[in-house]
């Protein structure tokens, strides 16, 4: 019986995926005799789990694998089964997961990845991307984590790791092309005191030569929606945050797809003094809703 391949990705395959491994699983479980319900008693798990694991309903953990192998007294299996899982967790790392340890411990993962990558191709919606963020900015993105996931509040040295990795921007090895919506710029995501200064960044950091950045303004007509942000690194890798999980995209037609996507989403861009224009007009308007609500 085969397992997912490594580079198996994108959600349909992350599916087959997941199947293909609970479909082992059950598989063991029949070589070695056991019915689901005496499977769960001897691991004094619910009987409903076996069921959720076998039908893809739950993915399994690391040490629900070792249990597994170890009950049905296939440990010959364990190692296999772990760089399947291993293999699904790095196409759909789900945030439960992922943030148990800290926010901080992904920050660094994605510096790791950032030092790797020569381009970066970033579009997003609905929120300023992280290598542009200030402070307070990622500060209350960052909590987004601690909110929905319960993720260890480590958010201020969350902040300071995706800060340090803005360094990045500074060096003329690396080339950085974002397209942001103008209604990225508008979304209250953060207090409004906090976002004058964010977007004041963005006007700087528009300035920098190997740093293109792209705003789409509100009235423009899209022949594709922009229905989420991702992260294009080089030609090889596509990263999409969902409220779920991130989908970690590397087959070869799916980072092509977003390629075009991208380019199509950038011709529709205003650059420089234009797109500084429009970050002008957005932080006017912003600046004297404040001074309004002060008097």
């Amino acid at each position: 019986m085969t397992l997912p391949p490594r580079n198996t990705t994108g959600a349909a395959n992350v599916h087959e995926a997941r199947t293909t491994l609970g479909r082992r699983l059950r598989e063991l479980r029949l070589q070695a005799g056991l019915t689901g319900t005496q499977l769960a008693e001897s691991l004094s798990w619910p009987q409903s789990k076996v069921s959720k694991l076998e039908t893809a309903r739950q993915t399994p953990s690391a040490d629900d694998i070792r249990a597994w192998t170890r009950t049905t007294g296939r440990d010959s299996q364990t190692d296999e089964l772990l760089t399947a899982l291993e293999t699904l967790e790095a196409q759909h790392a789900e945030w439960q997961r992922v943030l148990t340890v800290g926010l901080q411990p992904h920050q660094r993962k994605l510096s790791e990845l950032d030092a790797k990558t020569r381009l970066f191709r970033v579009f997003e919606s609905t929120v300023i991307p992280g290598l542009l963020q200030t402070a307070e900015y990622a500060k209350a993105r960052l909590a987004q984590g601690v909110i929905l996931h319960g993720a260890s509040n480590d958010i201020d040295e969350a902040v300071r790791a995706r800060l340090s990795r803005q360094e990045l921007l500074y060096r003329e090895s690396k080339r950085f092309h974002f397209v942001i919506t103008e209604s990225a710029l508008r979304l209250r995501l953060c207090s409004p005191n906090a976002m004058l200064p964010q977007l004041d960044r963005l006007m700087s950091l528009s300035t920098l030569p190997n740093v293109r950045i792209g705003i789409i303004n509100a009235g423009t007509s899209y022949t594709i929606g922009p229905w989420h942000g991702f992260w294009l690194r080089d030609n090889e890798q596509v990263l999409v945050e969902t409220f779920s999980a991130e989908l970690n995209l590397v087959q070869a037609p799916e980072v092509a797809l977003y390629g075009r996507v991208f380019e199509q989403f950038a011709t529709m861009a205003s650059y420089d003094r234009a797109a500084r224009s429009i970050i002008t007009q957005v932080a006017d308007e912003l600046a004297a809703e404040i001074s309004a609500e002060g008097e």
